[in-house]
């Protein structure tokens, strides 16, 4: 098994080497002696980590522990995610509640439509998302480079989607509302086919009526779509629609704050959400899934990824909630409920994982596990979890926006405190310095 470093445990810690020695002298931590100097257990030390961090309740914004998971630079108020009691809620509805049971309609669309509309209870039933209709957004994504990214391909969609829209700086609430489903729709059209279109998959008689799950399914594998298969990703655009005041999230809403408009906001989303510990931890995850499905021992792969990642266990111990994400155990019963031979055998290799972490550690699967999984089980790209996690979050972003306009301008401006040198302390060329 991989070991860490004396130094690469203090960091993961956030803590000097002393401070850590200390720890080792006191019986909190263990370490074995190698040829070049202390060696911690990686699973150990992440136990540690999160046995150390003093959790509270994510409705005393301000109180949260600081530290990688998040230290709040303020308090916003938002109409849209309520994090309480280890559940997600969405303007008031459990996310449960949101995502599409067995024999009916994919819920997306529906869920996205609501958002904007700000009714109480999102309709049972609503036509699918359309697309601006242009085919700039997939010109621009087929000049890209073979090996461009989820997120490279994105960005370039949102550009040029923005461009083919004169409604973009519009910023009235009812035209945001229309702008943002041209621009959730457009995002997935734009995506290159990996396998055809099938009509009719969740009831649709037209492949220009179908629902956004079904048209981005042959956008991420060449596998035939199922209603069950297409019910699972429609789920997990559900399931990642919002999730409190993500970095991502603040991001946009500075972007609306300066009342940029609904393209640059989720631009300005991507530009936050492209990143390791955020919208990229599903490739990490899909990563280790491989290496165990490949034959690699459970243990040593996890420890190898929380080595080679320098902040947790990829996929594994989501701050917001102590006792388990709701949105993986949603997402990973719901791919048990497809009776999927893919899916089953991606699970198995899943549950090995889980198995050793929560032995080791106590942390539960975080909904990053689910897109990994989902990717794996049906010969998704590796980097399919951030499709489906951009796709979804922005039309929460736009959602957020949409409030962030209705606000005063500029507002989500900070005021620096500056701590650098002094000017008088300076040495410049030519003084009389002794």
């Amino acid at each position: 098994m991989d070991a860490l470093t004396a130094a690469q445990t203090a960091a993961r810690l956030g803590v000097r080497t002393e401070t850590l020695y200390a720890y080792v002298s006191r019986g909190l931590i263990a370490r074995e002696r190698g040829a070049h100097g202390s060696l911690f257990d990686p699973l150990e030390v992440e136990r540690f980590a999160r046995a150390r961090r003093r959790v509270t309740s994510p409705s005393h914004g301000a109180a949260r522990a600081a530290g990688a998971d998040g230290s709040p630079l303020a308090v916003i108020d938002t109409d849209i995610a309520l994090i309480e009691d280890g559940e997600l809620w969405i303007r008031g509805v459990p996310i449960d509640e949101l995502v599409s049971g067995e024999g009916e309609a994919p819920r997306f669309d529906a869920v996205v439509r609501w958002l904007f509309a700000r009714t109480d209870l999102p309709p049972r039933d609503a036509p699918p998302l359309e697309g601006p209709g242009s085919a700039a957004a997939s010109r621009v994504l087929a000049a890209l480079p073979p090996g461009a990214g989820a997120f490279s391909r994105l960005l370039a969609a949102v550009a040029a989607l923005a461009a083919d829209d004169p409604e973009r700086y519009d910023l009235r609430p009812e035209t945001v509302a229309r702008v943002a489903t041209r621009l959730v729709a457009g995002l997935v059209d734009a995506l290159p086919l990996l396998g055809p279109e099938e009509e009719g998959i969740d009831g649709a008689s037209t492949a220009a009526g179908m629902s956004v799950a079904a048209r981005l399914w042959p956008r991420l594998t060449a596998l035939p779509p199922t209603p069950a298969r297409v019910r699972v990703l429609d789920a997990a655009l559900v399931l990642l629609v919002d999730h409190d005041m993500a970095a991502s999230t603040l991001a946009a809403r500075a972007a609306a704050s300066a009342r940029a408009h609904p393209y640059a906001v989720v631009a300005a989303g991507f530009g936050a959400l492209d990143s390791a510990l955020h919208g990229a931890v599903s490739v990490a995850v899909h990563a280790l899934l491989r290496q165990v499905q490949d034959g690699a021992d459970p243990a040593a792969a996890v420890a190898t990824a929380t080595r080679l990642g320098g902040a947790g266990i990829p996929g594994f111990g989501q701050l917001l909630y102590p006792e388990g994400d709701p949105r993986a155990r949603l997402l990973l019963r719901l791919m048990r409920e497809t009776a999927d031979p893919r899916a089953e055998a991606a699970l198995q290799v899943a549950e090995q994982i889980v198995t050793v972490v929560r032995a080791r550690t106590g942390l539960h699967p975080t909904v990053d596990l689910g897109l990994a999984v989902m990717a794996l089980a049906w010969e998704m790209p590796a980097d399919a979890g951030e499709t489906v996690f951009a796709v979804a979050r922005s039309a929460g972003w736009c959602a957020h926006a949409q409030d962030e306009y209705g606000r005063a301008p500029l507002r989500l401006r900070p005021i620096g405190h500056y701590v650098g040198p002094d000017a008088a302390d300076l040495q410049r060329p030519g003084s009389n310095a002794r």
